[in-house]
């Protein structure tokens, strides 16, 4: 038995942190045997966003109108993750990036089968270190710790490939009509937003049950 997952996130976005521990949990609930291929789609929450990054006071607090009332927002993704395995250090973020580089880095790491384990990085990197995932250098590190090459990584953060490719990816979901995230298609189902475990464990129940000897069918 095996689904296909598809995950459109941002790593700067601390509901897609969630709900993709959230997902993982669901998965390793499944009976043995199963199978889920995850498949990642990138959205940018914020497309205009300089190349260098701003800093993250400052634009949180003109972005939600004040400083104090962004940290409420922050205070209220921790109280959620209690029980997610999420280590939230909010107080060690100086900036938020322009996260184009780390899509694109995504991209890279997908063809040489390093995507799961390099989105797990960049969201830890940036949630739970405060690195700054917009950085070349930063993200060469990042990237040589799942098994890239960091030199290549520069060479090709520096170069414009994989940069059309995302682009492309991204205007389709637009297309869609994808607005936000995290967003998660299991079989047949899209579930917005950073739901329980136990409707992630549903939806890829269900998926699991539509697909028998190697065929899949609707509903």
């Amino acid at each position: 038995m095996k689904v296909t997952v598809k995950v459109t996130s941002d790593f700067i976005c601390p509901w897609c942190l969630i709900g993709e521990r959230r997902l993982a949990k669901a998965i390793e609930s499944l009976p043995a045997g199963s199978e889920v291929d995850i498949v990642w789609q990138p959205f940018e929450l914020n497309p205009t966003m300089p190349e260098a990054g701003l800093d993250r006071r400052s634009y949180r607090a003109n972005k939600f109108g004040s400083w104090q009332y962004s940290q409420m927002l922050d205070q209220g993704t921790v109280k959620a993750a209690e029980h997610d395995d999420v280590a939230f250090d909010y107080d060690a973020i100086d900036k938020t990036p322009n996260t184009f580089k780390a899509h694109r880095l995504m991209w890279l790491a997908d063809q040489q089968g390093l995507a799961q384990p390099l989105a797990d990085t960049l969201f830890a990197g940036y949630f739970e270190q405060g690195l700054d995932i917009g950085d070349s250098a930063v993200l060469a590190e990042l990237g040589e710790k799942v098994g890239l090459d960091r030199a290549e990584v520069l060479v090709f953060l520096a170069s414009n490939q994989g940069k059309g490719e995302v682009r492309a990816a991204e205007d389709a979901l637009t297309d869609a009509g994808v607005s936000g995230v995290p967003l998660f298609e299991i079989g047949e189902q899209r579930i917005s937003g950073a739901q329980s475990q136990a409707t992630l464990t549903a939806a890829l129940q269900a998926a699991m049950a539509s697909c028998q000897d190697g065929f899949c069918t609707q509903g």
